[in-house]
């Protein structure tokens, strides 16, 4: 074999590894670019029904289930989207930059047709269950997301408000799902959580990248860090007044269960108030579910909570 021949073997050998090393990292890439991390704020969907103590309709948890289904569905799609839009600003950024898409590891095409797959699936989610008004909440969570992408996500304040209705559509996509209607001080709790949370990732953002974040998320250059601590103080001190109205309202072999849970919901958002301090690029949805003393709350509250229902 002349030395030629053997580089022309060697080369297409390694370009066989290289392509099998590729299709081995592509599922990979699509969990990773679907945000496990993001999951669990689907369970929102059993918000509704659990607060009312009440499954709704006939396996609720079942119909529960096909909500949440519908919303990671939905979430994974506007990931897949925002991740090919956002390639070059996240190649720059000392986290992303890590992200399948902007490394290169998942193709941006193969993108586009997973998020499309994935808004199909949760926009047909409702109508399998008979409840189109989960596929409204879907399709609003869906509009929303790509409308705030492309054009709201640019105006600040407003880009706030966007990103707290993701949450908010969860808690009435479970709600359409299972036929449970939530009061007006739940949603008003939830509200002020949501909008707690949109703050708190402004804040971390803004403090922990510094002038630099600007280049990352230009409506950054809008806020201010005081503003945005007053707000997020403002926004907890606001929820847990709502939440009190709520524990009040509610019968009164509960309501004492549920007016001691507020304590350990007040110690969470104090323990919040404290992480996002620290001025760490740390992302918010970690703060929530990888600190020990904020789960110790987290659960404290849970124990209180479902020991009232």
């Amino acid at each position: 074999m002349t030395t030629q021949s053997l580089m022309r073997v060697t080369y297409a050998a390694r370009h066989a590894l290289a392509q099998r090393g590729s299709l081995a990292r592509w599922p990979v890439a699509v969990v990773t670019t679907a945000r496990p991390r993001q999951w669990p704020k689907n369970l929102l969907v059993f918000a509704a029904p659990l607060a009312a103590a009440s499954p709704g309709r006939d396996d609720g948890l079942g119909y529960a289930l096909v909500a949440a289904a519908a919303f990671l569905c939905a979430s994974a799609a506007v990931y897949f989207v925002n991740d090919v839009a956002d390639a070059e600003r996240d190649r720059r950024h000392p986290v992303k930059r890590c992200r399948p898409v902007a490394a290169g590891d998942l193709p941006k095409s193969h993108a586009i047709t997973l998020a499309a797959g994935c808004a199909a699936a949760a926009m047909t989610a409702g109508f399998a269950i008979g409840e189109p008004l989960l596929t409204a909440a879907a399709g609003g969570y869906l509009g929303m997301s790509f409308l705030y992408s492309v054009v709201l996500k640019h105006i600040p304040v407003i880009e706030l408000v966007f990103v707290a209705s993701g949450f908010l559509l969860r808690v009435l996509g479970g709600a359409a799902a299972t036929r449970v209607p939530p009061s007006g001080w739940f949603l008003l709790v939830c509200s002020l959580g949501a909008i707690g949370v949109a703050i708190a990732k402004r804040y971390t953002e803004l403090a922990g990248l510094g002038p630099a974040a600007i280049g990352h998320r230009p409506v950054l250059r809008w806020y201010r860090p005081a503003i945005l601590r007053l707000g997020q103080y403002l926004a907890a001190m606001l929820m847990v007044v709502a939440y009190l109205m709520w524990a009040s309202a509610e019968r009164v072999s509960a309501r004492d269960w549920h007016l001691a849970s507020a304590l350990p919901l007040a110690a969470a958002l104090i323990r919040f108030g404290v992480l996002t301090a620290r001025r760490a690029v740390t992302p918010v949805e970690d703060m929530l579910t990888r600190d020990g003393p904020m789960l110790t709350c987290e659960v404290a509250w849970l124990a209180l909570f479902v020991t009232g229902l």
